[in-house]
């Protein structure tokens, strides 16, 4: 018997990106099939958030001394990174690109180790296996295969874990992206593919990218339940990933969620932005801050108050500093790492390469 089609309708996001919290930091009426989150959790985001832009210009600072080879910054997307860290317990799998170092600091992962990779001193500073989250991801979109992936393996198991995997809207223009959806839903996996559409895959707009009405809809075709959010909206986005990750963990299969929401700095540190858009459409965006936009309904609720604000901005001046000194200082590092982690058993022809590089180190210190 043939199979029977799945319900559209429980497949369609929204037809307008779900919103709590308005660009002036008003309450809106509650968005229907969705919850605010605690008092204390949005509080604990504002938190992070003020954490993590403050890592992040202190990052994109370091690129300017020499310390870093290259950052993607974030600022402007806090509200989605936050949420991601937020919205999966410590034993769930993250998936990061390489403009997700804020996700990660907002994990508990250590800066420093994070930025091994921009450094250029280590594929990966961290221990994935141990903080459950995998290496960031340069090559568009491949991470979400690999996403798709585990969280298989984990349904096989039997265990009730989630992977979430972040992309950007430049790769849901890659192959990768649809065959993972794909896979996804056929073997129904316990995923939720996150899409912070930023606006730019580099310098081409979403516009020359795909005629979709929304990234959203890109899960109905697959028949993966979608949902489209305002990107800058920490707590409509905490909300909906709330709903994702649950649905995922309850045997539902796995969710698409977009995120609308905008790259306030360039591409990278390499950039010029002003080469593709104008500077009012940034004014335009920085009206709508997340960080901002967090705040003033907290405060409004009662629950953020002066001094909790100033004690945040002194803790993430705090910690910006001591990221700031440990990266100053001059790295170890090992040629003989580069084959490390390569292979579990390395090829004849890797260990004949990580031998002659023995040899002319060998040579030089003779």
């Amino acid at each position: 018997m043939a199979a029977q089609p799945q319900n559209v309708t429980g497949l369609l996001p929204a037809g307008e990106p779900v919103r709590f919290v308005a660009e002036d930091g008003t309450a809106g009426p509650p968005p229907p099939g969705y919850t605010e989150p605690s008092p204390e959790r949005l509080r604990e985001a504002y938190r992070r958030m003020v954490l993590g832009r403050r890592f992040d210009t202190q990052a994109t600072a370091l690129t300017k001394q020499g310390r870093l080879a290259v950052y993607p910054s974030a600022a402007g997307q806090e509200a989605c990174q936050i949420a991601a860290a937020l919205a999966l317990r410590d034993d769930d799998w993250l998936f990061p690109t390489y403009r997700d170092s804020m996700a990660l600091v907002a994990r508990g992962l250590d800066p420093v180790q994070l930025m091994e990779l921009l450094r250029g001193t280590w594929h990966c500073g961290y221990d994935p296996h141990a903080t459950f989250t995998a290496p960031q991801c340069t090559p568009l979109a491949t991470q979400t295969l690999h996403a798709a992936g585990l969280a298989d393996a984990i349904r096989r198991r039997g265990e009730e874990r989630v992977v979430l995997a972040l992309i950007g809207d430049g790769g849901t223009s890659e192959g990768d992206f649809h065959e993972a959806l794909n896979f996804a839903a056929v073997f129904h996996v316990p995923v939720v593919f996150f899409v912070q559409n930023n606006g730019f895959a580099i310098s081409v707009p979403l516009a020359k990218q795909t005629r979709a009405p929304a990234l959203a809809y890109k899960g109905v075709g697959y028949g993966v339940a979608s949902e489209q959010v305002d990107g800058n909206d920490l707590v409509a986005v905490l909300s909906v990933l709330d709903h994702a990750v649950a649905h995922a963990r309850r045997g539902g299969g796995p969710f698409l969620v977009e995120a609308h929401t905008y790259r306030m700095d360039a591409h990278t540190n390499a950039d010029d932005a002003t080469r593709y858009r104008d500077a009012a459409e940034v004014e335009r965006w920085r009206a709508a801050d997340p960080v901002r936009r967090l705040e003033t309904h907290l405060r409004e609720r009662g629950v953020l108050t002066e001094e909790d604000v100033a004690a945040d901005a002194a803790a993430a001046e705090e910690f910006a500093a001591g990221f700031r000194a440990r990266m100053n200082a001059e790295p170890e590092v090992d040629p003989l790492g580069l084959f490390a982690h390569v292979y579990a058993e390395p090829t004849r022809q890797l260990a004949a390469q990580r031998e002659t590089l023995r040899a002319e180190l060998a040579a030089q210190e003779g």
